[in-house]
């Protein structure tokens, strides 16, 4: 999914969730992709039998209305859209006895799968809602003999899971052990902490569905040795994507182990926006007139066709959003939305406001 086509769902759930019935006179329906239209429609005439035996005349007027409105919409549409459509009608008056029925759809951005007909006092958003959760995630590991951090990489934010402390001592102390002693007590407390970090990673990553990789950092030969002692789960060891060299191991070491492992993930979001931006200003930088930004710049050079990529930022409206996405659609320009969530995001809404283009020819 698109950031800006993520922007149109969210905008479409919030406007339609809004919304709740004062009876059970909302109707959801989901129609999942490539699924006949003409069995949903027949299934609508039958739901109109079913309403006609609501006891509340108010209720049974509101529903019947809703689904003759959606019936209506259904035959004008005629087949059922590549990805499938949600169609959401009722109620929505606030006012005890007065109707006013209104009418949502929308074919969303990734296949539907499910199929569902619901008539209640809320709308029904949970598939669509699901559309909208992070499809990859990836696990962060930095370590060395002491200390251990584990996090995630979802998106473009860096979340700190668990810290873990082994307790090996740094240096021999008074005391009067042999080298030998305290190498084989050092060892044991590193074995045993390489044990507890593996089963963190276990309990938190094991059954992540989304997980795509993991990616592990730490000192030479620290990190290289708790991969190879084994105690790392078969199925998460096989998922480590990256292993790089590191000399910290605290929540800046989680920061420097996604930036070392830029390569691999190359078509991660938060590299995908760096390299996005780093572009922009360098453009802006060398040849200016090939750029546009602020609001009255940059819908300038979409009214005469110059973008060839929008930037805007995630932190505008969304009806700021949607608009400027519908004309670069006009004239086939990319989209990309960017985060505040990085230095780089943050910088390019503090210079442009967040409204930025490249442009296709100097205007």
């Amino acid at each position: 999914m698109q950031e800006s086509e993520k922007i149109k769902l969210e905008s479409f759930i919030e406007d339609v969730g809004k919304h709740k019935g004062r009876h059970t006179e909302l109707v959801t329906v989901y129609i999942p992709a490539g699924y006949n239209l003409n069995n949903v429609t027949r299934q609508i005439e039958q739901e109109k039998s079913t309403a006609s035996n609501i006891k509340s005349k108010n209720t049974r007027k509101a529903v019947l209305d809703s689904l003759e409105k959606i019936e209506r919409q259904l035959k004008l549409i005629g087949r059922t859209p590549e990805n499938g459509l949600a169609v959401f009608a009722g109620n929505i008056s606030e006012t005890e006895g007065v109707e006013q029925i209104e009418l949502w759809t929308i074919e969303p951005p990734m296949p539907l799968k499910a199929r569902l007909y619901r008539c209640d006092q809320d709308f029904v958003l949970e598939p669509l809602k699901e559309m909208l959760e992070v499809g990859e995630l990836y696990g962060l590991l930095v370590i060395d003999r002491k200390d251990a951090t584990i996090g995630l990489l979802e998106g473009k934010q860096i979340k700190v899971l668990k810290k873990l402390t082994s307790g090996v001592p740094s240096k021999v102390r008074a005391g009067g052990q042999s080298s030998q002693r305290f190498a084989r007590i050092t060892e044991g407390l590193a074995k045993e902490f390489f044990r507890r970090v593996a089963e963190h990673m276990k309990e938190i990553f094991f059954d992540m569905p989304k997980l795509k990789g993991i990616l592990v950092g730490g000192p030479m030969p620290t990190k290289d040795d708790f991969l190879e002692q084994g105690n790392l789960a078969t199925t998460l060891k096989e998922k480590v994507v990256a292993v790089k060299d590191l000399g910290y191991v605290d929540e800046h070491g989680l920061k420097l182990l996604v930036e070392a492992s830029s390569e691999d993930l190359a078509e991660q979001e938060i590299i995908k926006e760096k390299k996005l931006l780093e572009k922009f200003f360098n453009v802006l930088a060398k040849n200016p007139s090939r750029v546009a930004y602020g609001l009255s710049e940059v819908k300038n050079a979409l009214q005469k066709g110059a973008v060839e990529t929008l930037i805007l930022s995630k932190k505008l409206a969304k009806e700021h959003i949607i608009e400027m996405t519908r004309m670069a659609g006009d004239i086939a320009a990319k989209v990309e939305i960017v985060s505040v969530e990085t230095p780089e995001g943050e910088q390019f809404y503090s210079i442009t406001k967040g409204f930025g283009a490249i442009l296709r020819f100097v205007i």
